[in-house]
């Protein structure tokens, strides 16, 4: 059986990417609507800690002077806008701010504006380089809190999106998972091991290796180390190279073992479309559902309750 879950996922956003315009220039990207029904299969909680900062829209562009997002927090950095101002207080209470309703909305994730030197976290200058040294401010913050972070150019992707969201899911549900034994563990991995062989198979051994080595009496301890190792896993990306092998692979087992008729599912090739290549995996989503078959590739699916 696939595990379910029900409630919806709560994501945080850069606003400028849920429509508002609320970039030092008025710009503004509506990400979220292209993923037509599958938006409400989550609630968003946008916010801007340069607006929340009290900088207002339009205003100059601001940077980090100094270091990074990180000495930001230890007072080893300063920001400041392009006229030379110096807005560091004013943004360490917009960033704060924001936090604070981040966690009043119970996220678990958020979609963050790479190439910001507030919500960027890899890279923090509009240039496709990874220089300004990142992260931001802000992202500097959602690194500390172990949140699920989607770069926000990857909700366009297709298959990307479709990697963040099945992976997103797998990290909630083991996130929330109350471990009282052993037997927990070897389950949750049964499940589980697949995916993030797919993501990184080294890493993936060494936390197989890590389980079977626990003490055989359950420490609650050694437990948490280990979910705390795999959440680590589940939160970096695969390849689409990684994907359509391995999908490749799934969809061959179910329909050896499971569903040979099931002609109407093409194989998952790189050949095609990455739409098609897309709609495909989805359907192998919903016969999992339908059929009670624990689809591999996607462990765990959301269904609303209705």
């Amino acid at each position: 059986m696939p595990i379910i879950i029900h409630e919806k996922i709560r994501i945080g956003v850069s606003a400028c990417n849920a429509g508002a315009r609320v970039r030092w220039n008025r710009a503004g990207w509506d990400r979220i609507a292209p993923l037509n029904r599958e938006m409400t299969s989550f609630v968003w909680t946008p916010v801007c800690p340069e607006v929340m900062s009290g900088l207002g829209v339009p205003r100059d562009p601001v940077r980090i002077s100094g270091g990074n997002g990180r000495d930001f927090w230890k007072a080893a950095a300063r920001m400041k806008n392009r006229s030379g101002e110096d807005v560091t207080e004013q943004v360490r209470s917009g960033c704060r701010d924001c936090l604070e309703a981040l966690k009043r909305a119970g996220v678990e994730a958020f979609v963050f504006m790479e190439g910001s030197p507030s919500c960027g976290v890899y890279r923090t200058t509009l240039k496709n380089k990874r220089l300004g040294n990142p992260p931001g401010v802000f992202g500097a913050m959602l690194l500390e809190e172990d949140l699920f972070l989607i770069p926000a150019l990857d909700l366009e992707s297709p298959i990307k999106w479709w990697d963040w969201r099945r992976r997103l899911h797998a990290f909630c549900w083991l996130k929330r998972l109350q471990i009282d034994g052993k037997e927990q563990l070897y389950t949750a991995w049964h499940h589980l091991k697949f995916i993030c062989q797919e993501v990184d198979r080294q890493e993936a051994q060494a936390i197989g290796a890590r389980l079977a080595g626990l003490p055989k009496r359950f420490s609650p301890q050694s437990a948490e180390q280990w979910k705390s190792a795999t959440l680590r896993l589940l939160r970096r990306p695969s390849t689409f190279a990684r994907i359509t092998s391995v999908m490749l692979k799934h969809w061959a087992h179910y329909r050896k073992h499971f569903n040979p008729e099931a002609r109407d599912i093409t194989a998952p090739v790189r050949e095609l479309s990455k739409y098609k290549f897309v709609e495909e995996l989805l359907s192998m989503e919903k016969r999992a559902v339908t059929e009670s078959y624990d689809f591999e590739g996607a462990p765990v699916l959301f269904r609303d309750k209705r």
